[in-house]
């Protein structure tokens, strides 16, 4: 009896897994954040992951890919919009597509703050206050206030006047460069100005959901009714962008439209090289915010590679994009250690 119920509990090991060690950083002595992250690869679960996503942007800035970076409008909305003006501004990636709260709340910032608050909060009040709530972040109804003033006396009117029908990216573009001509905006971490410098397009296929959009709505119904906003012409600029490119990376910060139009405009060249997903989506549910990056391979959005082209952090953006940030490209400026 003890003989054979010990086989089930404990049937040993017929061949030993040839595995690297499973060990995190060793906290003693001088700390190190990249020996740490370097540690990432055997610390397991989703620090590993991280590495794999550090090592495969790596790979793509050494194999000269065109970098895809998509990311949601939270994002701009949190403190990661540094992370995305810092990425522009150097000119690491080479296509954006993000969602059109980014817009919105980029030009917001260039004028007015986004507050710290909490995720427990008496919501009727904060609507009495005109205070609009992200999660633990506030933001201001005035905020609001400022920018379709700003967009009608400042932007629509010029905009609109060379032509009555534009493209999300002549948006973003002649956005950014309204926002770096105006004196009284801080343009330092706004990723709209230096995509629009750095000749960086931004496409934002639902550019109408957001804002950006309602006052867009106003304009025209109160200002001039030609106007329009055309996204056939984008997508078949995003192709271009694509197919046209020897090889292609992804990085996705988040799911949604902006992942998706990435990778779908990849599928017209066979597949992007690679791809790299911070998601906290969830797969059972069939959507394609959580669909991982092997589903894409089924469909021939992104190549099967022999190597490791692509990988999913299931994590929270702003716990893990800085650090992944910091090690695939900050490390690797002249003069950083």
């Amino acid at each position: 009896m003890t003989e054979e119920t010990r086989d089930h509990v404990l049937p040993g090991t017929k061949e030993n897994h040839e595995g690297e060690r499973t060990e995190g950083y060793d906290f003693r002595g001088d700390f190190d954040l990249g020996e740490m992250l370097e540690k990432y690869e055997t610390t397991g679960f989703q620090a590993t992951h991280l590495k794999e996503a550090i090592e495969i942007i790596k790979q793509m800035r050494e194999d000269d890919a065109k970098i895809f970076l998509t990311f949601t409008s939270n994002i701009v909305s949190s403190g990661l919009r540094e992370a995305v003006a810092y990425l522009a501004r150097k000119d690491y990636v080479d296509v954006i597509i993000t969602s059109a709260g980014s817009h919105t709340e980029d030009v917001i910032k260039t004028a007015h703050d986004f507050k710290m608050g909490d995720w427990e909060a008496d919501e009727a009040k904060l609507r009495e206050n005109g205070i609009n709530r992200l999660g633990n972040i506030y933001v201001e109804s005035d905020n609001y206030v400022w920018l379709e003033s700003w967009l009608n006396e400042e932007f629509f009117p010029e905009f609109f006047e060379e032509k009555k029908m534009r493209t999300p990216s002549e948006f973003a573009d002649e956005l950014g460069k309204k926002v770096g001509e105006d004196e009284d905006l801080d343009e330092s971490d706004s990723f709209i100005y230096h995509s629009s410098d750095n000749d960086i397009p931004v496409y934002c296929p639902a550019l109408i959901d957001a804002e950006v959009g309602d006052f867009m709505f106003y304009y025209r119904q109160e200002q001039d009714p030609e106007i329009g906003i055309e996204i056939l012409d984008d997508w078949d600029s995003l192709i271009h962008e694509a197919v046209e490119a020897e090889k292609t990376g992804i990085i996705a910060v988040g799911d949604g439209v902006p992942k998706h139009q990435a990778i779908m405009s990849n599928l017209f060249k066979g597949g992007a090289d690679y791809a790299t997903y911070i998601s906290t989506g969830m797969e059972g549910d069939g959507s394609l915010s959580g669909a991982p990056p092997k589903e894409a391979v089924s469909w021939g959005k992104i190549v099967e590679d022999e190597k490791r082209n692509y990988t999913q952090v299931e994590a929270e953006a702003t716990l893990v994009f800085p650090l992944l940030v910091a090690e695939a490209f900050k490390k690797f400026e002249p003069g950083t250690s």
